[in-house]
């Protein structure tokens, strides 16, 4: 524990050396960021403030939207600031902050899907149950078992890094303290805790994911003996769950199911998962979501917001 303490700090390196393309890359990520509160804001707002917060998909939405704006908000601001500082530095007590928060609510935010999934799969395969499968009490249990699942998920990552000795180089080559960078700068062998990394992320995110897609399968085969207009509604709301599952889970799986390794292209595909795919959710699930759509007309463009009575 003594070696651990000779490093009090770590110096991201972030994206890029070259100024003009950090200040670049400033105000990309700072309008992205921005995007990202007004749409999940959006998005909340309009949920809460109409029926659809009764809806067991919606009430799922609604905490996603959530998630996305502290999960982001975990890496977004640090970001920002270091591409417009010439130095980039982290205290290793935030830095272990950092690493827990953001796979904290990431992980939250996987399970969230998959109870999304889970939702989708029972209104479409099961709907006579649905009502008994899918009512309030246990909608809570899923958003309490997705907070549960990303604290667990997050605390194993936590504890794999605390004990590590940092006593030599402190330069992390990434823009946010994460798990494969740090296990890098330790003093010690690292390889079987790379292993136990790649069991809690890798395996973890690949598991879920064909276990996703393997329910989505599943409805496409049932939804063939459905009406026309009812096989349209259930693949467009279907098309949607898919779009972001394989936009967050894709750079997940491609980033921490090989060894301790950091890659230059890890960056880009770390920046799908905490920043643009946050920025698209909203987009994603309003463009061919009637529902979503007139709750934001009913919620905005009518004034219901403004003169505060939301359930009317």
């Amino acid at each position: 524990m003594e070696n651990r303490n000779n490093v009090t700090e770590f110096i991201l390196l972030g994206l890029s050396k070259n100024k003009k393309v950090q200040i670049l890359c400033f105000l990309f990520f700072l309008l992205c960021y921005l995007a990202i509160w007004l749409g999940n804001l959006i998005i909340m707002t309009s949920i809460t403030c109409s029926q659809l917060i009764n809806q067991p998909m919606y009430f799922f939405l609604n905490y996603l939207a959530l998630s996305d704006l502290l999960y982001t908000s975990t890496v977004t601001p640090k970001l920002m600031t270091d591409l417009l500082t010439e130095k980039k530095v982290i205290s290793y007590k935030n830095c272990m902050t950092q690493l827990f928060t953001t796979h904290f609510f990431g992980g939250v935010e996987v399970f969230i899907i998959t109870g999304m999934a889970y939702d989708r799969y029972v209104a479409i395969c099961k709907p006579l149950h649905y009502a008994i499968l899918m009512n309030r009490q246990k909608c809570n249990s899923i958003l309490r078992a997705s907070c549960a699942g990303g604290f667990l998920h997050s605390l194993g990552l936590f504890l794999l890094t605390i004990f590590l000795p940092f006593c030599g180089p402190n330069e992390i080559d990434h823009y946010f303290c994460d798990v494969y960078p740090l296990l890098k700068l330790a003093c010690t062998d690292t390889h079987k805790i790379g292993f136990l990394v790649i069991a809690n992320s890798g395996l973890m995110g690949l598991v879920i994911f064909v276990v996703l897609m393997g329910s989505y399968f599943m409805i496409l085969y049932n939804v063939r003996a459905y009406s026309a207009k009812n096989r349209h509604k259930a693949l467009s709301t279907c098309s949607s769950h898919i779009t972001v599952v394989i936009l967050f889970f894709a750079p997940v799986i491609f980033v921490y199911i090989r060894p301790a390794t950091t890659l230059p292209e890890h960056k880009v595909f770390t920046l799908f998962y905490t920043i643009i795919v946050p920025m698209l959710n909203p987009l994603i699930y309003t463009l061919r979501n009637t529902e979503m759509k007139n709750a934001i007309k009913k919620v905005w463009c009518t004034g219901r917001f403004w003169k505060g009575n939301p359930m009317i």
